[in-house]
């Protein structure tokens, strides 16, 4: 039922106590030895000694996802990078990704709190865990993996993709739990209707999703479709990675593993704090990291921090599901893709960025982009093979850029739509999946 029930059971006013001598000792470490945080403690005349009690985070400058990028690649670490044995990124709002350094002490932390959400989702050691998050700069995967291998379950680094072959290794090697994101794990569902498998005969006890939103419906069709139960994860790369919550089998919100992250919500708009209940934006501060401290760090998530107690036992605070973002941010199969992304990749174009239209729709449980580039007397191309070879350019760029395979179409025009002020201007994203 628990993982590290010391920890996970502690009385509140231990636990308060614990994340502010957490909180003054990142303080300290941050105004020592990474500048951008040293100067920000200076311009407001804070000093980390005089912190006395969890409310002073108030005072506290927000971080937010282009401070990241301001420091690229290794600005914000607090180590030397002799230290840092593991890099991961995510991908920024205009091309520049936000890199994330590790310490072994980092990395032995993560591994104990993804393997924390992993038994609250009813993982055990006797449990076989088939992750198929992708591996490589994307957190998901090795965050996962490393959590099953301290919970000491035995793990199949499947990744992402070849779905067949998923659900062959579901069958052969008898998966008991099953780690991926919820649109993904949908999409399996579908393969083995096409295989004419039946989910009861598959062994699955656990589904854990992450890396974008799970509504009640899609998690109802999930459990109905695989047979299992599922819980959902939430772990920003810039904080950790997985690790930071997860749903217990009550399934009543995810738990903050609050011991190691400070979570707040802010009204977007004021960053004024929040009381429980109330839905702004969820600001998290991680208080035991070595190499990536973030102080504040501005999620761009809205959700709620839910009021009460949970009958799992944990006291750990717990989160709502993410209701939404407050950027223009789009998650795309997992990965969070910015507008920004795909112009800055545009505009390595002959003649600048064109205009553009990105429709994002889902066909059957899995996302699919479309980028359709208005042509122009730079872009036209009375060959056939010429213009396949400049789509196929582009679509290796966006992928290189984004991370997510888009398809790419040339149009004659785009369409145009008013804007506030009643002037035309070209429609950049579409999402049809809210739509439906």
């Amino acid at each position: 039922m628990y993982f590290e029930a010391k920890y996970e059971t502690m009385a509140r006013e231990d636990l308060e106590q614990l994340q502010l001598e957490r909180l003054q000792s990142v303080l300290t470490r941050v105004a020592r030895n990474v500048p951008y945080y040293r100067k920000k403690f200076d311009e407001l005349g804070i000093d980390p000694d005089d912190f006395r009690d969890l409310s002073d985070v108030a005072r506290l400058p927000f971080t937010d996802k282009g401070a990241l990028q301001d420091n690229y690649p290794y600005g914000l670490f607090a180590v030397p990078l002799r230290e840092v044995v593991r890099l991961h990124a995510s991908p920024g709002s205009a091309g520049k990704p936000v890199v994330v350094g590790y310490t072994v002490n980092d990395i032995k932390r993560w591994s104990e709190l993804t393997a924390r959400v992993l038994a609250a989702g009813g993982a055990t050691r006797d449990d076989v865990v088939q992750i198929a998050f992708d591996y490589g700069l994307f957190t998901g995967g090795l965050g996962f993996h490393e959590g099953a291998q301290r919970l000491g379950a035995a793990v199949i680094p499947a990744s992402g993709g070849n779905s067949r072959r998923q659900v062959m290794i579901m069958q052969d090697y008898k998966t008991t739990v099953l780690a991926c994101t919820p649109s993904y794990a949908l999409h399996l569902a579908g393969v083995m209707d096409e295989m004419g498998i039946n989910a009861n005969s598959l062994s699955l006890r656990f589904g854990l999703f992450g890396g974008e939103p799970l509504s009640t419906a899609m998690r109802l069709e999930i459990e109905s479709r695989l047979k299992l139960t599922g819980t959902q994860n939430y772990g920003p790369t810039e904080v950790m990675g997985p690790g930071v919550a997860g749903e217990c089998e009550a399934r009543g919100g995810m738990h903050v593993n609050e011991d190691h992250f400070l979570a707040e919500i802010v009204d977007p708009a004021t960053g004024k704090a929040l009381a429980p209940g109330e839905t702004g934006e969820l600001v998290l501060t991680s208080l035991t990291k070595d190499a990536f401290p973030v102080i504040r760090y501005r999620t761009g998530d809205v959700t709620r921090l839910l009021p009460g107690d949970c009958p799992c036992g944990r006291t750990f605070v717990r989160l709502d599901r993410m209701l939404g973002r407050t950027d223009d941010m789009l998650l795309i199969r997992g990965v969070p893709v910015f507008p920004g992304t795909i112009e800055a990749a545009l505009s390595q174009i002959p003649g600048g960025a064109p205009e553009y239209r990105v429709i994002v729709e889902r066909e059957g449980a899995l996302d699919t982009a479309t980028v359709l580039i208005e042509t122009s007397e730079d872009i036209f191309f009375d060959q056939m093979r010429r213009q396949k070879e400049f789509v196929d350019s582009i679509k290796r760029k966006l992928h290189s850029s984004a991370g997510v395979a888009f398809e790419v179409r040339l149009v004659e025009r785009c369409d145009t739509a008013p804007d506030a002020t009643g002037q035309a201007h070209a429609i950049k994203v579409i999402d049809k999946r809210s739509l439906t």
